[in-house]
């Protein structure tokens, strides 16, 4: 759902590639491994980085408050518990405002 709302976002899409497979592959890889699954993003890609990996592309408040919705609302369309969706919520809202490199 997430990358479904990327796909239209007049914002958001002209920051991915063409072929949203990769940026998907690559964030599903990471959050597996971040919240305890297996080593394979690190395998695959390196140790994450994640504020190198996304320099080249200007995030500011408006871009960070845009991907924090998308986000949410894609949590939301799963059926996760009331405690997780507060923690991934609350993960995704500081790493999205850490990655900001821009006013």
């Amino acid at each position: 759902r997430f990358y479904e709302s990327v796909a239209v976002d007049p914002v958001l899409r002209p920051i991915y590639p063409e072929d949203l497979e990769p940026p998907k592959a690559h964030l599903a890889g990471f959050l597996a491994q971040y919240w305890g699954g297996p080593p394979q993003y690190t395998a695959e890609r390196g140790y994450p980085r994640l504020r190198m990996r996304h320099a080249p592309f200007a995030i500011g408040r408006e871009e960070r408050d845009i991907w924090v919705r998308h986000m949410r609302a894609a949590l939301e369309s799963v059926d996760v518990s009331a405690e997780d969706a507060a923690q991934l919520s609350e993960y995704f809202e500081d790493t999205a405002t850490f990655l900001m490199n821009r006013p």
